[in-house]
């Protein structure tokens, strides 16, 4: 009976979820089903990176410079080699490297959010519930900070955090150094969406009660604000995911980024971009598209679930 329970809970959780409206909304958006599909697609191939890749594009001894710009399925003129999306300038197989490179754009789009998460739900959930001069410096701030525009903000934090990294670790760290950059520049909205439902739920008569009962303040935001409104948050780190990896890619296309042992999307646009215009246009098409796609995906998904987590559009 003991052993039973726990699958008797899992299904009936399902059921639950696949009765829900938001299940059902789902099933009813083409939009929705597509770009899960596409973003799934894409995140399965940058985890299973090393399984689908034909070669490690990162160790140099699966390079062969012979094999530098050759066009997509078309067999090399010294080697006969032929590649699916062609080969950049060191010989890379372009198609692995896009996979390669994806691994890294996504890894530091998740974190970033997750960083951002963190910071602006724990600042918006003690400036809305303790208010006062902790809310006036937590909220000024906010709004300091938003009166510049995030990338420059993420390029500032990245080249002081660089500047005082270790010149012997700074390739090392610059993919931590970029996650860090990215969640200090996008932390404010969460913080400011946090902050204003819990202003509104702290005067719920759930909260009244627990304070009653001689809950502490901090056991109060965590176990009884928190989970309600986490809603708006999750609509927001969705777009904010597409946002993070845009913003990756802008600053390795900068120069700024990712190191070139370790490039992502945007290491490989830069890197296409300086090719363009001597014919070799798949460099840069293949990695611009690929980001294009995973952006657009994230977007749409941010968008159907805005929707579908707004009572009022239901």
């Amino acid at each position: 009976m003991t052993d039973a329970t726990p699958k008797v809970v899992e299904q009936s959780r399902l059921r639950v979820f696949l009765d829900s409206d938001v299940f059902y909304m789902f099933k009813k958006s083409p939009v929705a089903i597509v770009s899960t599909i596409v973003f799934m697609t894409l995140v399965l191939s940058a985890v299973f990176a090393p399984l689908l890749a034909p070669t490690n594009p990162f160790d140099p001894a699966s390079l062969n410079l012979m094999n530098g710009f050759t066009a997509p399925m078309t067999p090399n003129a010294f080697t006969g080699e032929s590649f699916l999306l062609g080969t950049d300038d060191q010989g890379r197989d372009l198609f692995s490297t896009i996979l390669y490179g994806m691994r890294v754009s996504l890894f530091v789009g998740v974190a970033a959010v997750l960083l951002a998460m963190v910071i602006g739900i724990t600042l918006g959930l003690v400036s809305g519930y303790v208010g006062g001069w902790t809310e006036t410096i937590i909220m000024r701030t906010a709004d300091v900070q938003l009166t510049f525009p995030s990338i420059l903000i993420a390029m500032l934090i990245f080249g002081v955090a660089k500047g005082i990294t270790p010149v012997e670790y700074r390739d090392q760290m610059a993919i931590w150094v970029l996650i860090l950059a990215i969640g200090l520049s996008d932390w404010v909205q969460f913080a400011r969406v946090v902050r204003g439902a819990t202003m509104v739920e702290k005067r719920k008569e759930y909260v009244e009660a627990a304070r009653l009962i001689g809950r502490t303040p901090f056991s109060i935001m965590l176990r009884h604000i928190l989970p309600n409104v986490l809603s708006p948050v999750l609509v927001i780190a969705t777009i904010s995911l597409a946002l993070a990896i845009i913003a990756e890619a802008t600053l390795s296309f900068l120069g700024v980024g990712a190191p070139a042992t370790q490039p992502s999307l945007g290491t490989l646009i830069r890197i296409g971009q300086g090719f363009l215009f001597s014919g070799e246009w798949w460099i840069l098409l293949f990695p611009a598209v690929t980001l294009l796609t995973l952006a657009l995906s994230v977007n749409l998904l941010g968008d159907w679930l805005r929707d579908a987590l707004n009572p009022r559009l239901r």
